[in-house]
């Protein structure tokens, strides 16, 4: 479904339609792939060439050297002679008259090429070591040789094999599929409002989930919250494997990152890359094209797509950072597919959510208490009115105040915000910085839930 601000046309990666291989290729060729080659420019051995242990005999000819009986290195028996030859001569070069400073810049030259060296050999002794720190095992010897089945947890393959039991595949009632990972031991599975709404508008009660086993089981639907897109479901029993789940308020631009669901009906599909940026304002549509969602988004360029929906984002060590929800998308029509640009719901704010809704059935949404006036070019958000009694009022902001600062972040647009907002929870206690007549003024600002 459709997801995403205008101008990234952002969608949510689930795919509505049963899981299908949009635009990958299948088994035949295709166009322009040549089939492959026995022999790519080297010639094939020439019939009737003969060879023996030490090599083709003298006055025959060998495929890969016509010259081979004549070379002393290919032959054992003849005595190995390297030949050298004066330079031709020539008119010889004027020398460069000397200059002053000739010596420094000999030296400073000599400097550069030894600090090039130097760093050469300081990136193989770090690769060195750094392969050392993660194979070794304190002794001296070469370690690696023996295929390795138990893997160390600093490798990713280490780290999928530990989390991949705790994600699983939804599969919604329109025959489609989102994912979702376990977060608690008694059964508890987040995964996306839009999963589990699927095709139509309102949730199911029970859906069908799939382990990485193969095995099948039903999960309940316990709610979801269309607003932050968050749903969570059951599993029946205990002791299930839930994953840890990080904080996302300490998440970085440059972390790398782990993207785990089931893309396109490909379930147990891991992809990674790095945190692209963070609190990135996107919106989300629901079926009919309307605004539902708004959140400060981390973005990725692990590779997402429609299933991955719901599925997590962790950290390199398995620790979720976020929910996997929305990808941006140049399609103009139709489902889109991954450019390397994807959005995730950070893992602090979809915890709060889904603790509300298994307590209450409900979440809570964290308001300011204003109108936002119409966007413009530039730093700063208009609050046009401020609700009477609301945080903002409380604070003692008044109509027309220009909001340029949120806890630190700088404000140029209404929809970021109002995702900044809402990343929070009630009663947390914010920094705003207002202009108001050409004059900037700060605020400690109480926000609230909306109805409170």
């Amino acid at each position: 479904m459709s997801a995403g601000p205008p101008q990234t046309g952002a969608q949510s990666p689930h795919d509505g339609a049963p899981p299908h291989l949009s635009g990958a290729a299948g088994p035949q060729a295709s166009a322009g792939m040549q089939p492959p080659q026995a022999y790519t420019g080297a010639q094939a051995p020439q019939a009737g060439a003969q060879a023996g242990p030490a090599g083709p005999r003298v006055g025959q000819s060998a495929w890969w050297n016509p010259a081979a009986p004549s070379d002393p290195w290919r032959d054992p028996g003849s005595r190995a002679v390297i030949e050298t030859r004066p330079a031709p001569g020539g008119t010889p070069v004027e020398p460069l008259p000397e200059r002053r400073g000739g010596a420094a810049r000999a030296g400073l030259g000599l400097v550069i090429a030894v600090a090039a060296i130097t760093a050469l050999i300081a990136g193989t002794l770090g690769a060195a070591v750094g392969i050392w720190a993660t194979r070794g095992d304190g002794g001296g010897g070469i370690t690696g040789a023996d295929p390795q089945t138990e893997r160390d947890l600093s490798s990713v393959a280490g780290v999928v094999e530990q989390i991949m039991p705790s994600v699983v595949t939804v599969l919604t009632a329109d025959g489609g599929n989102g994912s979702g990972f376990i977060v608690s031991d008694d059964g508890y599975l987040l995964t996306n409002h839009h999963v589990v709404v699927g095709g139509g508008s309102e949730p199911a009660e029970s859906l069908q989930v799939l382990f990485s086993d193969g095995s099948v089981t039903t999960a309940a639907v316990i709610g979801s919250d269309p607003d932050s897109d968050v749903a969570v479901l059951q599993i029946e029993g205990g002791d299930h494997p839930a994953m840890v789940l990080a904080d996302s308020d300490k998440v970085a631009v440059g972390d790398p990152v782990l993207a785990v669901g089931a893309p396109l009906g490909l379930s147990s599909t891991v992809t990674e890359g790095i945190v692209s940026a963070i609190d990135r304002p996107v919106l989300t549509e629901n079926n009919n094209g309307e605004v539902e969602s708004v959140m400060a988004a981390i973005q990725t360029d692990a590779a997402i797509n429609p299933g991955n929906s719901g599925g997590p984002l962790t950290d390199i060590a398995g620790q979720v950072i976020g929910i996997n929800t929305a990808i941006a998308s140049t399609a103009a029509e139709g489902e889109a597919g991954n450019i390397g640009i994807g959005f995730a719901i950070p893992i602090n704010q979809a915890k709060r959510i889904a603790d509300e809704i298994i307590a209450t059935g409900t979440a809570s949404h964290t308001v300011l208490g204003a109108e936002l006036g119409e966007s413009e070019l530039g730093v700063g958000v208009t609050l046009s009115t401020i609700v009477a009694g609301s945080p903002a009022d409380d604070a003692g902001m008044e109509d027309g105040d220009v909001v340029t600062s949120f806890d630190g972040t700088t404000v140029t647009e209404n929809t970021q915000l109002i995702a900044l907002i809402r990343k929070l929870a009630p009663g947390t206690v914010v920094t705003v910085v207002y202009e108001r007549d050409g004059e900037e003024h700060s605020a400690q600002v109480t926000l609230e839930a909306a109805g409170d």
